[in-house]
């Protein structure tokens, strides 16, 4: 095959500016999993034993049981928005091609 003069390799891989509310969202996603397990941590420390730090949860336990639930779907919340930024953060930097035909990194 016979290359032509007018071909650009760098038309297969353009540079768009970075995407700042994709790394944004990417940092929310985080702190949203980093508050889920911090909530997780605390209703399973107010299920399992006598804390004097835990005094209110100590006494309920349902209450215990709530925040665990929550911090858990909070845990699993971030880790899903994280996973989804850090997706869309390398799209830009790859060939375009169709999606479903890249290998999935993520």
């Amino acid at each position: 095959m016979k290359l032509k003069g007018s071909f650009d390799a760098k038309r297969l891989r353009p540079r768009e500016p970075r995407n700042w509310g994709a790394r944004l969202a990417a940092g929310l996603a985080a702190m949203l999993a980093t508050l889920g397990v911090l909530l997780a941590m605390a209703g399973v420390a107010g299920l399992l034993g006598n804390y004097p730090a835990l005094a209110e949860l100590n006494a309920n336990k349902p209450l215990a049981g709530i925040l665990t639930v929550a911090g858990l779907l909070l845990l699993w919340l971030g880790v899903r928005f994280w996973r989804r930024s850090r997706i869309r953060l390398r799209r830009g930097r790859e060939l375009n091609l169709s999606p479903h035909l890249m290998k999935k990194h993520d």
